[in-house]
């Protein structure tokens, strides 16, 4: 079955969204896969397929609201805590869905939004893998996005974003930097949810990330109370699932597949 066949509109309070589920096992987890600030069900292309062929898992990838094919945002200005309320979107969507055993697979804010997902409802999630996520602001992030608002100016970045977002990439955009670099979200940090982290944790990072620093890896895997290991890439940037997409396959798969269900 392809991806158009599989994908359809899922209301979850008042609000549309885009999702592609895959229940292709009875009895195994479901791998859940949370996409980064300016991503999508598109953008993860065949990674989350292959990773369930590796694991005899179940897979939900779904487009947040205000992404990809999901409903429009309505304005581009966020709360602080704007990814603490994702995190209670993606339990009420699992209640839709009937998914109880989670695997969470998050990419940057993603990655965040996992982690808070795992500390808040820790009964449905078996295991977490958060790549390239941030539990604090650090410069290197802010000069990160800095670099992309200028490259959204001066490049054809809009462009390339629109064939996955359409008209719903300036919304996006603003709503992911302007809340970033905001004054008011300097001393964001969520360090202090990680002691309710149980479940185990793999926590990927690529030493080149041009948005964080190990720090962030650091940070995470000493707080949280369940096991958890690191697994840090070599000259890589902030997208280790697209620049080392076997090596990140064979340790994301090596993970799960040793857990006890």
């Amino acid at each position: 079955m392809t991806a158009e066949e599989k994908g359809r509109i899922i209301e979850v309070n008042g609000k549309k969204l885009y999702t592609e589920f895959y229940e292709l096992h009875q009895n195994r987890p479901t791998l859940v896969f949370l996409h980064d600030s300016l991503g999508c069900v598109t953008l993860w292309r065949d990674f989350p397929q292959k990773l369930a062929e590796l694991t005899n898992c179940n897979v939900l990838i779904y487009d947040r609201f205000g992404y990809g094919k999901s409903e429009p945002m309505l304005t581009h200005q966020r709360e602080t805590d704007y990814m603490e309320h994702e995190a209670d979107f993606l339990n009420e969507l699992l209640s839709v869905l009937n998914i109880n055993e989670v695997i969470l697979f998050g990419h940057s804010d993603g990655g965040t939004i996992a982690l808070l997902m795992a500390s808040k409802y820790p009964d449905k999630i078996k295991a977490v893998i958060a790549e390239a996520a941030h539990i604090f602001v650090e410069e290197v992030t802010l000069k990160g996005i800095r670099e992309a608002e200028q490259a959204y100016k001066t490049t054809n970045l809009p462009e390339r974003l629109a064939k996955y977002h359409g008209d719903k990439v300036g919304l996006i955009f603003k709503a992911w930097t302007e809340i970033w670099t905001s004054p008011q979200f300097r001393n964001w940090n969520i360090e202090h949810f990680l002691k309710s982290t149980t479940a185990p944790l793999l926590f990927i990072q690529g030493n080149a990330d041009e948005y964080g620093t190990l720090d962030q890896v650091e940070k995470t895997i000493t707080q949280v109370t369940g096991i958890s290991e690191k697994f840090i890439l070599q000259n890589t940037g902030h997208t280790p699932h697209k620049e080392k997409p076997e090596m990140v396959l064979e340790k994301a798969a090596v993970f799960i597949n040793g857990l006890k269900f």
